[in-house]
């Protein structure tokens, strides 16, 4: 396995208490795998990928392990995490397109970052990175500036793989580009995933349509838990968690006209993690939801790869 996460629990410091953000997630991956993470704001994608290279200051590991490769992350220790940030699990963060120094032509702001993780820059490697993701090798002499949304967007894909990451993780790397440049992005991760550069990915999205293109595996969280984890078109067709069929059902369908299918939202809003409810989570939204539902559901596998969190599965 590449990646194997059991019980991660990552709470947030909050004047008004501790925000269970992530409160006993486990899962995991295999070598070579592209999972999609999705659920609505606020349900811990976000935090999940980001427990995984570097917890800020708020953030509190509150238990749980991760394993990379068969060794054990110290995600807690910020120091530690510093053998590992990039060379074993890198991030392409969200609004990346603002993390390229403006002061800097991007060729030497690359070199300028591999010298300080202890690397020297390969021109020809770096050639050969920007020609798979579509960008012409001339961006290495301009500014930041000078590159549009998506060139920015593709050229910090490349900067974060350059040290050949066993996990990467792309967090929300579409969700301000246009349906054209969200395609040529796609590809973009596929090709850095099939090149060999990258052994594993967490791409973290709410767009379940585009996830369903690219991810092998799609995971739903719902209030800081595993909703639902299945192959992709698994969860796209037979979804088996009443949170993930609204989620499916919330989604237009390219030559579906409103009369044929009226699109319907979900009901109510997410609870709050200071103080979670008892039982399942989604229970108070759920439209089929019994008496059994006062008690946690476990995530179960009720068929092969397939985990769901739901006592109606």
């Amino acid at each position: 396995m590449s990646l194997r996460v059991n019980d991660l629990r990552v709470y947030y410091r909050t004047l008004q208490g501790e925000v269970k953000a992530l409160d006993g997630v486990s899962f995991a991956m295999a070598d070579g795998e592209i999972l999609g993470l999705a659920g609505e704001s606020g349900c811990g994608k976000t935090t999940l990928g980001k427990s995984l290279i570097r917890m800020d200051g708020r953030m509190r590991h509150a238990g749980g392990t991760v394993e990379l490769d068969g060794r054990e992350l110290p995600i807690s220790d910020d120091r530690r995490m510093n053998e590992f940030r990039f060379h074993e699990v890198s991030l392409i963060p969200q609004y990346s397109m603002s993390a390229l120094n403006p002061t800097r032509k991007i060729g030497k702001m690359v070199a300028e970052l591999l010298r300080s993780r202890g690397a020297a820059l390969d021109v020809k490697e770096l050639e050969s990175r920007l020609d798979l993701v579509g960008l012409p090798r001339e961006v290495l002499n301009r500014y930041p500036i000078e590159l549009s949304g998506g060139m920015k967007q593709r050229m910090v894909m490349v900067i974060s793989t350059l040290l050949d990451p066993s996990l990467l993780i792309a967090d929300e790397v579409t969700s301000a580009l246009d349906v054209s440049t969200q395609k040529a992005v796609a590809k973009a991760l596929l090709g850095l995933r099939d090149g060999g550069y990258v052994k594993s990915m967490i791409f973290i999205t709410h767009d379940l349509a585009l996830t369903a293109r690219i991810a092998d595996t799609i995971m739903v969280m719902y209030a800081g838990k595993l909703a639902e984890k299945a192959p992709a078109e698994q969860v796209i067709k037979a979804a088996r968690h009443p949170y993930t069929r609204l989620l499916i059902n919330s989604l237009p369908e390219v030559g579906v006209r409103h009369d044929d299918r009226r699109l319907s939202g979900i009901a109510g809003s997410p609870p709050s993690l200071l103080d979670p409810p008892e039982g399942c989570r989604f229970r108070d939204r759920c439209p089929l939801a019994g008496e059994e539902c006062l008690a946690e559901p476990p995530a179960v596998e009720i068929e092969p790869d397939h985990f769901v969190a739901c006592w109606k599965a």
